[in-house]
């Protein structure tokens, strides 16, 4: 394919060159049309403007730590990596594995449907970076998504130039919104989410969230409470359709290894704690012996959402007389280990299909939750603490169909638990409806293909353009 011209779009800011970078899209001669921008919104541009030279000193800080690519820095400051595909180019951004794992079917869905378009993913973390390179269809393109600076933002856009942008749930970066609709980029929002608590947060600040949520062409929203949400914030379309996390795929399972651990853990009564941040390490720990001394052959997995926190959690939990064996070192569980650190990266699918019970974490600590309907994918039967608000929509549906079960802190997780392990026919029939819950929140990744295809060429364009 060649690259074609595009037709020019409607855009709320009217002045605005296609040249990028020409003018920028919160100054006088851009507000002809639109809400104007607040006091927050211009600080925040001219903030991201003076951090500027504090960018390296960060993405050396974070390549420190492991959530930085040495070899690909330069992509956050808007270096691509690559060449850009010929012709039309999708272009979508998810912030993180979760997100990833819910636009790729999409993804995946458009590139065998219309073979001549380019497909981009942009994400933010070292982990949705290995995500791609295993899931993305052949010929999409992964980078790392630029740091939230005009300069950088307007680097990215002069190379890639995209047709069409895709930004996933609730990622409203300002300079990577206002920027991309100035360059007269159609901006579609899938799979949007918002918390209550967040929606407070926009609304009471009309000049930040009206200039960014009229930028979306379109919104479509996990339900009809959240499209509601993006339309008070100022989004002009929006649509209800559903999640795609309930039509996503579960993470894959490495049968190989499977097979090894199965072997390991034969005989032994085993629950995961999943996707645990600072502070539920310690409390999975405190439930592993509260159970145990109801079954002493009790073996903890704990799968960290950042797996280079393994060490750390090895030295806390063998600091309590508990013996732990991590995974990131090659080794298997033994007869007297008590918690196995599983700090490796992708196999998160492979310990659900192992176990009968998972804690998903990040819903003991005030962390928001994970997601939930992996885990009773693969067959785990799903517990999860109070702080869930990043997936209150599954939640909402699982607990009140009673298919998983909410604790609070490490003593009522060791007892829903230890419950769930000695009760496999309660188990069975919470897994039962668990999966009919699912069942009933699926259909939006057909909805959300469907949209999309509104902001595609026709199908008949590209054959004739390859």
């Amino acid at each position: 394919m060649t690259p074609r011209p595009r037709a020019p779009r409607p855009s709320p800011w009217p002045a605005i060159s296609r040249r990028a970078g020409a003018i920028d899209p919160l100054s006088a001669d851009s507000q002809n049309k639109g809400p104007g921008p607040g006091f927050t919104l211009r600080a925040y541009r001219a903030l991201t403007r003076l951090a500027a030279p504090l960018a390296p000193l960060m993405l050396a800080w974070r390549t420190s730590r492991g959530k930085e690519e040495p070899a690909r820095r330069l992509e956050r400051y808007g270096e691509a990596g690559m060449p850009r595909p010929a012709g039309f180019l999708a272009w979508f951004h998810a912030a993180s594995v979760g997100e990833a794992n819910a636009v790729l079917p999409v993804i995946e869905a458009i590139a065998a449907e219309h073979p001549g378009i380019g497909l981009l993913l942009t994400t933010g973390t070292v982990t949705s970076a290995k995500l791609a390179r295993a899931r993305l269809p052949r010929g999409a393109v992964h980078q790392y998504v630029p740091l939230d600076h005009q300069n950088y933002v307007r680097r990215f856009l002069a190379h890639w130039r995209p047709d069409l942008a895709v930004f996933v749930e609730s990622e409203i970066w300002p300079n990577l919104v206002l920027e991309t609709r100035a360059q007269d980029i159609p901006l579609v929002l899938v799979n949007g989410r918002m918390s209550f608590s967040s929606f407070r947060r926009w609304r009471d600040r009309p000049g930040l969230s009206r200039p960014l949520f009229s930028a979306f062409s379109l919104v479509l929203a996990q339900n009809e409470r959240l499209a509601q949400r993006f339309t008070a914030l100022g989004a002009p379309s929006t649509l209800s359709i559903g999640n795609l996390k309930a039509d996503a795929p579960p993470p894959p399972v490495d049968l190989a290894g499977h097979k090894r651990l199965a072997a390991a853990f034969a005989g032994r009564n085993v629950w995961l704690a999943a996707s645990t941040h600072s502070g539920e390490d310690d409390m999975a720990a405190v439930a592993h012996l509260a159970i145990k001394a109801e079954r002493p052959d009790l073996l903890t997995i704990i799968v960290p959402r950042h797996p280079e926190r393994g060490p750390l959690i090895a030295k806390l939990l063998a600091g309590a007389g508990l013996e732990v064996a991590l995974r990131s070192e090659g080794k298997l569980p033994g007869p007297g280990t008590d918690i196995y650190i599983a700090d490796t990266i992708g196999e998160l699918g492979m310990f659900y299909n192992l176990v009968p019970v998972a804690f998903v974490g990040g819903s003991l600590v005030p962390h928001g939750g994970q997601n939930p309907l992996e885990a009773i994918k693969l067959g785990a039967a799903v517990v999860t603490g109070p702080h869930w608000r990043n997936f209150a929509d599954a939640y909402d549906e699982l607990l009140a169909a009673g298919a998983c079960l909410q604790v609070s802190d490490a003593q009522s997780l060791a007892s829903a638990v230890l419950s769930l392990l000695e009760d496999g026919q309660a188990r069975a029939a919470m897994m039962a409806r668990a999966e009919g819950t699912i069942a009933r929140m699926s259909g939006a990744l057909p909805r959300t293909i469907k949209e999309l295809e509104r902001f595609l060429p026709p199908k008949a364009t590209l054959q004739h353009a390859s």
